[in-house]
């Protein structure tokens, strides 16, 4: 991993690697063995001030850079990413606990947002008004906010840095980026090569640290702009404190998605992408299919099946490359193991898994049964590798169960018939629907929207570059000549 090596116990700030003002570090974990990895800065709101600051000072000259000019130095960020892949992977799969070939797909994903907004930097543009006599002119300008905090989990960080870093980068902002203290190595080493890049000291600034740097952040005066990714509450948390400083604010908040199965779909296709929906990344995913909802003809085939293949997935470290590891942190096995016990308490009928298994903070793969849309299990967002069951008897009820919940994010319909698709396309409230298929594979641009309690959001797609900029309007009366 030497390629994309960044000092240790270190912070990014102003386009130097620093030790946190105080000297504070913070350990950070490997998931499968409980053992140190290395240390990072535990940043505190003074270094988030130093980072503020710089990012501050770098603004006026990076917004007046050629829109062309900030597109090659993304690009050129691009091109190094591409380069270290298998690195990169690495560094991500073992600080997450994903497997090996999961680090390497969000690397990728990570590359072509990057790359993407690169194209994107400098087909920014405004637009031209009509007017009522050719006396007039009238066009609008779109212009950065200036510095933009952006805040991430530690999810899929890599995938996360890039679809906030890059469009604010691109649409002229500078960033200070606080990822999570649970896994901020992927994003330490992207910065690392944005320093290589050639990027401008402080116009990325990364700082690591717990809740007293979130805080310092999102309530800081410097700050023009913010986005958040992570829970609900956070998120209102973020919005609190956002509305002191009257600062706009971008969230990306959780989820509670179906997949939802009519009895003429393709149920091998199904089948397999049910359980990689809720076993990807230990089901820690905002979008995480963690709702099955089945036409009740084919429920108890498609139980037994789904079922039958989450037995047959394999656990194990980053390194083995398997089909899952194992839950990110204690705290996150512990929430994990709080709804395993909920569930059966509620009524509802555990047919595989339940359990923790293995040394680490492993779970295994779960299945509950005969759940009510009211039980703990189909509300709330578990964040783990546990899927609940329930059934439907025609396209009215499968459209009241899709929209029984408080969040918005993701909805995947299963069906031959394209009418119904299309209707049931219509009626969910959710920002984004899938059709025989789970997410978005194949679609370009495609935006990350959600509804409800999952936040609003266009992070990644095609009208992000529009979320981090603001919109003046000019308008001109023409003098006659004299």
């Amino acid at each position: 991993m030497a390629a994309v090596d960044f000092p240790s116990s270190q912070q990014f700030i102003d386009g130097e690697w620093v030790a946190a003002r105080d000297g504070g570090t913070l350990d950070i974990v490997d998931p499968a063995t409980q053992q140190v990895i290395t240390k990072v800065a535990l940043s505190g709101s003074a270094d988030v001030g130093d980072a503020v600051a710089a990012a501050r000072r770098a603004s006026p000259a990076w917004a007046a850079t050629n829109p062309s000019e900030r597109g090659g130095l993304i690009r050129r960020w691009a091109d190094l990413i591409l380069a270290d892949v298998e690195a990169l992977a690495a560094v991500e799969a073992r600080d997450v606990g994903k497997p090996l070939s999961g680090g390497r797909t969000n690397i990728y994903i990570a590359h072509g947002i990057i790359d993407y907004f690169a194209g994107a930097a400098d087909k920014l543009t405004g637009v031209t008004l009509p007017t009522r006599s050719p006396d007039y002119l009238g066009y609008t300008v779109p212009e950065p906010y200036g510095v933009c905090a952006v805040i991430i989990p530690w999810n899929v960080p890599a995938v996360l840095m890039a679809a906030n870093v890059a469009p604010a980068l691109a649409a002229g902002n500078t960033v200070v980026l606080k990822p999570s203290e649970i896994a901020p190595l992927a994003p330490f080493a992207l910065a690392e090569l944005a320093r290589r890049a050639g990027f401008p000291p402080g116009v990325i600034n990364v700082v690591a640290g717990g809740p007293e740097a979130g805080a310092a952040l999102t309530s800081h005066p410097g700050v023009d702009h913010i986005s958040f990714v992570g829970s609900t509450a956070t998120g209102r948390a973020i919005m609190t404190a956002a509305a002191q400083n009257l600062v706009p604010v971008k969230l990306e908040l959780g989820g509670k998605s179906p997949n939802v199965v009519f009895a003429d779909a393709d149920l091998d296709t199904v089948i397999e992408a049910v359980v990689a929906s809720i076993t990807e990344n230990a089901g820690q995913n905002c979008y995480a299919g963690s709702r099955l909802l089945v036409e009740a003809s084919v429920h108890d085939e498609v139980v037994e099946r789904v079922a039958a293949a989450m037995t047959a997935v394999k656990t194990g470290p980053w390194d083995a490359d398997l089909d899952m590891g194992p839950l990110v942190s204690a705290a996150q096995f512990a929430r994990v193991g709080g709804f395993l016990q909920d569930a059966p308490r509620e009524g509802a009928r555990l047919v595989t898994g339940g359990a923790a298994t293995g040394e680490g903070w492993f779970v295994q793969p779960t299945v509950y049964d005969r759940v009510d849309a009211g039980m703990r299990v189909a509300r709330e967002e578990v964040f783990g590798p546990v899927l609940a069951v329930q059934s439907f008897r025609d396209t009215a009820e499968a459209t009241e169960l899709m929209n029984a919940t408080d969040f918005g994010l993701l909805a995947c319909i299963w069906t031959n018939d394209v009418s119904r698709a299309l209707r049931l396309a219509k009626d969910v409230r959710s920002g984004q629907v899938a059709v025989n298929q789970f997410h978005d594979a194949g679609v370009i641009g495609f935006p990350f929207n959600m509804q409800k309690d999952s936040g609003f959001s266009r992070g990644g797609g095609y009208a992000a570059l529009r979320e981090y900029t603001q919109e003046k309007g000019v308008a001109i009366r023409l003098l006659s000549p004299r």
